[in-house]
């Protein structure tokens, strides 16, 4: 299978596994190209088809993965991922996340799986899209030199005593439900990363998707908040919104920030989610799937 790594050095722990991994690429027959500036990653995926590879592995945080896997939908290529970020939501819930030896020997020995994907006022998304508070700390977070979880934590925080709830509205099946929320979140696999579970239960492979709400957040009801959405059971708190659907419509007072994994753009008022139903294919653990019909 022809294969071939893009590479963001600028992600985590990337730099840091580069060695292992141009050794394990040459050992291989695969490339190893680097990325060198933002959206770059998408660029050198397409690329990476149009010279005829079969397997196009991500190197880097959820941001290269977008890039990467936004370039293959639809296309019969497979997304390999070395996940390298500070969170690996969507590595983290496909079993991916642990060292370089375990993503070496899933590349060499897993198996390709059908996963859905998202869009969010047209942009592609894999783990999760958001507005609200989240989008705040991704535009934040991505104006930081350095990264990681404490990082990510010290932002929030920041960011935590400045930000007021906003008024939404939810259109979905046929209803229409209004609401005040913190943040807002919409997501294709349960976790934002780092075993942060903000939808319980989401699969991505069951052609829909997780809509999370969450209300006021006040320095009293924080740490509980958290202690729930790290144990799995955000749902618990009665105020928290959880939907399913395949398609949702979001109106809100005023245009502002969305983020898809991470990756900020500026939307309307008025935002569309929709899934794409097994619209991507990735390189999986074998044992825990079932390999995709040729």
């Amino acid at each position: 299978m022809k294969t071939r790594f893009i590479v963001n050095l600028r992600s985590g722990r990337a730099a840091r596994r580069l060695p292992a991994l141009r050794i394990f690429a040459a050992r291989h027959g695969a490339a190893v190209v680097l990325t060198e500036r933002p959206r770059h990653a998408s660029a050198l995926a397409t690329r990476a088809l149009a010279d005829g590879c079969e397997l196009i592995v991500a190197v880097g945080g959820d941001g290269t993965m977008n890039e990467v896997a936004s370039a293959l939908v639809g296309t019969g290529a497979t997304l390999g991922l070395v996940p390298c970020g500070s969170g690996d939501g969507l590595g983290r819930h496909l079993g991916l996340h642990g060292s370089a030896a375990r993503a070496f020997d899933i590349l060499l020995n897993g198996r390709p799986r059908l996963i859905d994907s998202g869009l969010a006022d047209g942009h592609p998304f894999f783990n999760a899209a958001g507005l609200g508070f989240e989008a705040e700390i991704a535009r934040r977070f991505n104006q930081l030199t350095s990264r990681g979880f404490f990082r990510y934590l010290t932002t929030s925080a920041d960011a935590f005593r400045q930000w007021e709830p906003q008024a939404y509205t939810l259109i979905h099946s046929g209803e229409r439900e209004r609401f005040r929320a913190f943040t807002l979140v919409v997501a294709n696999s349960d976790q934002y990363g780092n075993n942060a579970r903000i939808a319980p239960g989401a699969r991505v492979d069951d052609g829909l998707l997780d809509l999370c709400a969450v209300p006021q957040v006040s320095w009293r009801n924080a740490v509980p908040l958290l202690a729930r959405l790290f144990a799995g059971r955000i749902g618990r708190d009665g105020d928290v919104v959880l939907r399913r659907a395949d398609r949702f419509v979001v109106e809100r007072a005023h245009p502002g920030l969305l983020h898809t994994d991470g990756e900020l753009h500026e939307a309307g008022a008025r935002i569309e989610f929709v899934v794409r139903p097994a619209s991507l294919r990735v390189m999986c653990p074998a044992k825990r799937v079932h390999p995709v019909e040729s």
